[in-house]
């Protein structure tokens, strides 16, 4: 499948939009550009003097947005985690929005060859970016039972997680697991369908991508290192969609808006002062999810950097 093939609508464009409140002249983060849906129309915000900053982890990604905006002034590319964005000079003189969309995009599910999906069969890779770290194939082939095993549970929540980490070992000593269908089938055999409207390998290819790609590791750097970049008033924008990354996105806003309560018979804190004020969540409205499946479970939270 051509690379223009590959759509993705982005999910709650107006709700992201409205709350980044963008300055004509200001400097913005995208750091997960995916296929640009959110940046684009960040972009036609900014006036002659704003910046816009793209980064994402997927060699395909950086270069539809190299393709799309790499003759625009105002805007400047990185390939990169989110987590190391305070290693980018661009990000250095302060920002004042920060947007992170988490989670596999549309494209990349889409694209067999990528192995992310059991929808259709392909090489068992699951890195988002191809060109460093080691394919959920690798890593299947060389964890231990228990590791797997703690890996779905943790990230899928799973409950029959050693069960299918005890197939999946059984399974590789006769031959290693190679492609998405191998793995897809094996989660079927071994604990059948137990959930209405769900596949039962949708929890462990949940669970190996985070892995894969240490993706709640680098939620949490990134989330930091979005704080530190902000300025004073400056904007920080999440998406989420699962329960594992927006706990770390509201815990991370909470734990910079709050102060620490006193403790019953002990002496009270000194509370350091609060960095952020959390400005709430934000859910896809009727119209959104009628139009577009994948904001089901999308949650948005903002909060904003304090003087």
């Amino acid at each position: 499948m051509a690379e223009a093939e590959f759509t993705h609508a982005p999910v709650m464009l107006a709700e992201v939009i409205e709350a980044m409140q963008v300055r004509p002249e200001g400097v913005y983060l995208d750091g997960t550009f995916g296929r640009g849906g959110h940046a684009r129309r960040l972009l036609a915000r900014l006036g002659a003097n704003g910046r816009l900053l793209l980064m994402d982890r997927d060699p395909s990604a950086i270069a539809q947005a190299a393709r799309e905006f790499g003759n625009d002034a105002r805007v400047r590319i990185r390939q990169g985690n989110f987590a190391a964005l305070g290693e980018w000079d661009e990000t250095r003189q302060g920002m004042d929005g920060v947007f992170l969309d988490l989670g596999v995009s549309s494209p990349q599910l889409d694209d067999a060859s990528r192995g992310f999906s059991f929808q259709a069969d392909g090489p068992l890779d699951m890195r988002m970016d191809p060109g460093s770290g080691r394919s959920a194939a690798e890593w299947l082939a060389a964890a231990t039972e228990a590791e797997i095993a703690d890996v779905l549970w943790r990230y899928g929540e799973e409950r029959l997680s050693r069960r299918i980490a005890r197939a999946i070992v059984e399974r590789r000593e006769q031959q290693p697991l190679q492609s998405t269908a191998q793995l897809a089938e094996l989660v079927v055999r071994t604990i059948g369908h137990r959930e209405r409207n769900k596949h039962p390998a949708t929890r462990t290819f949940q669970a190996l991508r985070i892995q894969v790609n240490d993706e709640l590791g680098a939620l949490e750097a990134g989330l930091e290192a979005a704080l530190e970049g902000l300025k004073p008033g400056g904007r920080l924008v999440v998406i989420s969609f699962h329960s594992l990354e927006d706990r770390v996105v509201k815990h991370f806003m909470r734990e910079q808006a709050a102060q620490p309560g006193n403790r019953r018979n002990l002496p009270p804190r000194e509370a350091p002062p609060s960095r952020m004020r959390a400005l709430g969540k934000h859910f896809a409205s009727a119209a959104e999810l009628a139009a577009n499946p994948r904001s089901r479970s999308a949650v948005l939270r903002v909060a904003e950097k304090l003087p």
